[in-house]
């Protein structure tokens, strides 16, 4: 069972030259954690990372082969995108899909997974990437800080849809 210690902490780890691995504790039941994870009219709220972004468009096709799409916007207008493909999907347990940030940014194989004790969530990525080079670059862009501030977002999201 998570401690009240894990809760409100983003943990990162290595566990091979290639992955990443993102673990959280939420004070909520998965089945909730999991459709803010993947519906369309949440994940805008809270997959923001620094301040001053917002994500116009959110597209999830959620089935195995389905597409996704995201767009963020910034202040100034400027926008990035991420884009994947899901591979499989078992709510409220598992999702397993790529990710590609574009041009010049490798696809990755993310599988996150949703386990739940006495009504907490631990929600664990494991992002994999294709070398150690490009996990090393991914770690070097600020991804922890986004990551931590996009789950801080979501666990402050929650009980808003509970």
């Amino acid at each position: 069972m998570a401690t009240t210690d894990e809760l409100g902490t983003t943990t990162f780890t290595t566990p091979s030259d290639r992955e990443i691995v993102m673990t959280r504790v939420f004070a909520a039941p998965r089945r909730l954690v999991f459709d803010a994870y993947t519906n369309p009219r949440h994940v805008p709220n809270w997959l923001l990372g620094p301040d001053g972004w917002t994500m116009p468009v959110c597209e999830i096709d959620l089935r195995p082969g389905g597409a996704w799409r995201y767009v963020w916007r910034r202040e100034d207008g400027s926008e990035m995108e991420m884009t994947g493909q899901y591979r499989e999907v078992a709510p409220p347990e598992r999702l397993v899909n790529t990710e590609s940030w574009g041009e010049g940014w490798p696809e990755t194989v993310n599988t996150v997974t949703f386990t739940e004790t006495g009504g907490r969530t631990t929600m664990t990525t494991i992002v994999l990437f294709p070398t150690p080079e490009a996990r090393d670059a991914a770690l070097r862009t600020g991804m922890k800080d986004g990551a931590s501030r996009s789950f801080d977002l979501l666990s402050d999201y929650l009980p808003t849809i509970a």
